[in-house]
C-alpha cells in the first residue's frame, strides 16, 4: 500500500512522501497423516481424494509414504486452512472408527 503525506517541516511545500508498507506473507503449515495400524489403506486414499483434492495417482503416492515412513504430507495450507483441515479428517475418521492421526505443523523456515 502506498500513501502520501505532506512535508511536516514546510507546511507550505507541496511535496509529498511516499510511505510503503511491507505485506508478509501467512506462514504456511503441513497437514501430515501418521501411520497407526488398523486405518485402512482405502480409507487414507479416500480422505486424501475427497479433502485434500489429491489424484488417485497422488494419494496412493502418499498413502504409501504414510504407511513406509510412518508419515506422509498430505497438503501445505495457512494455519486456519491446515487446522480446518485436520479438524475435518479426525471427525471423519472417528465417525467410522479409525483412528487416523492427522496433525498441521509449521512449514520449516527457508
Amino acid at each position: 500500500m502506498t500513501r502520501r503525506t505532506p512535508d511536516a517541516s514546510n507546511p507550505s511545500s507541496n511535496t509529498q512522501t511516499l510511505e510503503r508498507t511491507q505485506i508478509q506473507r501467512p506462514r504456511l503449515y503441513r497437514v501430515l497423516l501418521l501411520n497407526d495400524d488398523y486405518t485402512p489403506m482405502e480409507f487414507v486414499v479416500m480422505v486424501l481424494s475427497r479433502y485434500f483434492r489429491k489424484s488417485a495417482h497422488d494419494a496412493e503416492t502418499i498413502m504409501l509414504a504414510v504407511h513406509r515412513k510412518g508419515q506422509g504430507v498430505a497438503g501445505v495450507y495457512t494455519r486456519e486452512v491446515a487446522e480446518t483441515k485436520v479438524a475435518q479428517v479426525t471427525q471423519h475418521a472417528r465417525s467410522e472408527g479409525y483412528p487416523l492421526r492427522v496433525v498441521a505443523e509449521p512449514e520449516p523456515s527457508t
